[in-house]
């Protein structure tokens, strides 16, 4: 079986606290199942923009940073677009970094339980953008369905526990409120969720 290949947008070195602990990679793929209204990366849905890399070939291009890996506990976030996407890659790449990097993949978890399933085989933390709890704001939002999010969370929180599950519960302009935002929190602990970000959304310039 030929091995998945990663439809590489970009890479951003050294960056810190914001996509997992220590010192980070972030390596942003094309594709998304949403269609999030106030997108801040448009372009990352489109994969005739991506260069499609093995996962030795993406390796190469990290590997210099080892050193600031092992030493700070940080590693790869795989972000996008949907990183959950490539759920088949990460084995390919765990093979090649080994357990002294960690491995961290930005999802909205608006993909199949088969692709969640997968990830949580190489993944060793999950950072969740949930966008909102209600259906309506939900759908309104991305066009997509909040059920599929919530129900393959459940899963996630189970497969992995709630320690490697990080929630981000942001306030959209137009979209929800801070009372809103307040709800879908409590909905997530409720569920279990004991690591969450609640943040405002800045809505980018058109």
């Amino acid at each position: 079986m030929e091995a998945p290949l990663f439809p590489l947008l970009s890479i951003s070195r050294h960056r810190m606290g914001i996509d997992g602990r220590g010192v980070t990679t972030l390596v942003a793929g094309a594709g998304c199942p949403l269609q999030c209204r106030w997108c801040i990366n448009r372009r990352l849905l489109e994969r005739n923009e991506a260069e499609p890399v093995t996962a030795r070939e993406l390796y190469k291009r990290v590997q210099g940073d080892d050193l600031y890996y092992r030493a700070t506990g940080g590693g790869i976030t795989f972000g996008g677009g949907e990183a959950l996407l490539q759920a088949a890659f990460f084995a390919h790449f765990r093979a090649l970094c080994g357990d002294g990097w960690r491995l961290c993949a930005e999802t909205s978890l608006a993909v199949s339980r088969e692709l969640v399933e997968t990830a949580a085989e190489s993944i060793d933390e999950f950072i969740v953008d949930c966008k909102d709890m209600d259906e309506a704001v939900y759908h309104s939002y991305t066009g997509g369905d909040e059920k599929i999010m919530e129900d393959n969370l459940r899963f996630l929180l189970k497969r992995v526990g709630a320690d490697r599950v990080v929630v981000r519960v942001p306030r959209i302009p137009e979209y929800n409120t801070a009372e809103s935002q307040k709800r879908s929190a409590a909905r997530l602990k409720d569920l279990g969720v004991t690591r969450l970000d609640l943040f405002d959304y800045v809505r980018p310039k058109e």
